[in-house]
């Protein structure tokens, strides 16, 4: 089976509550929010296929590179944790207004998942897009029930 984890995002940006956060826009520059960079610190965009015989599941990641992302899977869940650091600088043509973004945090998601045959996942990333492909485990032979004799008492 495949399923959101219930508690969330695990941010390390985002130390405030989920209230404070419905404001964070008030706090930032307005170029923040139009950022060029893509990455906010705040979350990512996941899609998910079940395909049959297996799920595969799609990250928006842009502005990131493979380097900048980590997948692993223990105990049931796939997190996919991200980290980034990034500046820059840019000048007007007289050389004195400066303009500085750092964009640094790291975020994770993690997802719960079972029956899958974990040594043939694959993961690719291209263009932003991370694409994982998880075969699901062969499903157990069901049985058929053992028939038991009845046998007569005289």
């Amino acid at each position: 089976m495949f399923g959101l984890v219930p508690f969330g995002m695990r941010n390390e940006l985002a130390a405030e509550d989920d209230f404070d956060r419905l404001f964070d826009f008030m706090n930032r520059p307005l170029s923040s929010l139009f950022s060029d960079a893509g990455f906010t610190g705040r979350s990512f965009h996941v899609d998910v296929k079940d395909n049959g015989a297996s799920y595969e599941l799609k990250a928006e990641l842009p502005g990131l590179t493979k380097d900048d992302v980590s997948l692993s899977y223990k105990d049931n869940y796939l997190t996919i944790a991200t980290k980034k650091e990034d500046v820059k600088e840019e000048k007007d043509e007289k050389g004195s207004y400066i303009r500085r973004e750092c964009y640094n945090g790291s975020m994770s998601r993690s997802f719960y998942i079972d029956n899958i045959d974990e040594s043939k996942c694959d993961a690719t990333f291209k263009d932003g897009i991370l694409t994982v492909t998880m075969p699901k485990a062969a499903a157990p032979k069901e049985e058929a029930p053992k028939q038991i004799p009845i046998h007569s008492i005289a």
